[in-house]
């Protein structure tokens, strides 16, 4: 009996996708009858703007719009996604050269390891940030060192406490304002600083920015490229996933310096042929006609979500800090185990929340709750939790 080759050697660097392993459990306490709601994602469970979904509509009935499209994207989102920029930061794109659409801003995160990364490399990465930044790098066969962010300085690296021979092998260099999950912010002068840093050690800055258009509190998140002389050595990452409520359309963009963009697109276009063109015309509409008082009433809703979350923390076992920005609630356990406050949470009070060590050692001792989960299902959330650890405790 013939067997199977061996599986790829970088496959035994990649250890199981967190949410795909906390997605099948769910699936199965679902599939036993159990009514498990979910504050472990971050899914927008509102629909984006009407006139979005009219404009998919009008352009998938449109038998024109089915064929293969560009693999740099469709021309009309790409100037959208530079005007948006023009409108938002006041930062000139070319939109030919500067902006590349994505399948999600996620495969850029991912392509841009492999695009850059070869064995010996290494990546910069936060020890608590998004899975993807790590498993670029491990897919890339690199390196990944983690750089610490501690609470007392905002979740802010200290960027001079890398040690030399770490920055003779990286090449890249991760940051992620507004933060996920801790839903830390970061002001122009950190970017300054975070520049020049890259600019003295010939790194690549990667801004990974899909949480600046869900702010809070009067706050407006920057972006990377506003600082001067910022595409020398920057590229940064957007997402409509959570801008517009369109997560599972796959839709985002990179954005930046004008060769990093073209050997992400070599990249991509050896993997993917482009997205469906309906969806780009649709986010040509997000871009160009979503009001920002659909934004704000919006985040309004967040907040309120947030803000009940905050007065409930300290009746269940956490503790959190007010954050202007990003769709998460980041709580420290009081007990310190947040894996083990989690794993009761879901199989006790029937509440799925994500344990910080998903997001890397730095993670450890507190828990994300994400605010994409309507009033109703919040509330009665927060009940079950509120019950469950009075009889814990």
């Amino acid at each position: 009996m013939s067997q199977l080759p061996k599986r790829a050697h970088r496959l035994d660097r990649l250890p199981p996708y967190e949410f795909a392993v906390i997605g099948q459990r769910i699936q199965a306490m679902t599939a036993e009858g159990k009514d498990v709601i979910r504050l472990d994602i971050g899914s927008p469970d509102m629909p984006p703007p009407a006139a979005v979904i009219e404009a998919l509509q009008m352009s998938a009935s449109d038998p024109k719009r089915h064929s293969y499209g560009s693999y740099r994207g469709d021309p009309a989102f790409r100037r959208a996604v530079a005007n948006y920029y023009a409108r938002r930061f006041g930062v000139t794109l070319d939109p030919e050269k500067e902006v590349l659409p994505l399948i999600g801003s996620k495969e850029g995160l991912v392509n841009l390891s492999i695009a850059y990364l070869d064995r010996g490399d290494a990546a910069l990465v936060p020890d608590i940030s998004y899975p993807a930044y790590h498993m670029g790098a491990l897919l890339a066969g690199a390196d990944v060192i983690e750089v610490p962010l501690d609470p007392a300085r905002g979740y802010l690296p200290d960027l001079n406490a890398i040690k030399p021979p770490d920055l003779a092998r990286a090449k890249l260099l991760w940051i992620n304002y507004p933060n996920n999950p801790t839903g830390s912010i970061a002001d122009l002068t950190f970017y300054e600083k975070a520049i020049a840093f890259c600019k003295t050690h010939n790194l690549l800055l990667a801004s990974d920015n899909p949480y600046c258009e869900i702010v809070f509190d009067g706050y407006q998140a920057p972006s990377a490229l506003q600082v001067a002389g910022a595409k020398d050595c920057t590229v940064e990452f957007i997402s409509m996933s959570k801008t517009f409520n369109m997560a599972g359309w796959r839709l985002g963009a990179c954005v930046g310096n004008r060769d990093v963009i073209e050997n992400l697109l070599t990249v991509k276009s050896n993997i993917d042929s482009g997205h469906f063109r309906p969806i780009f015309d649709a986010g040509v509409v997000a871009f160009e006609t979503t009001p920002d008082t659909w934004l704000e009433q919006r985040n309004q809703r967040y907040q309120r979500r947030r803000d009940r979350i905050l007065e409930v923390l300290p009746e269940i076992g956490l503790e959190a800090s007010r954050s202007p920005a990003s769709l998460y609630v980041w709580a420290r356990v009081k007990g310190g185990d947040s894996q083990h406050y989690c794993q009761h949470a879901l199989n006790e009070a029937l509440v799925a929340l994500t344990p910080g060590e998903v997001y890397g050692p730095g993670g450890r001792g507190y828990v994300r709750i994400s605010l994409s989960v309507g009033e109703d299902r919040l509330e009665q959330a927060l009940a079950r939790l509120h019950e469950w650890y009075r009889v814990k405790v």
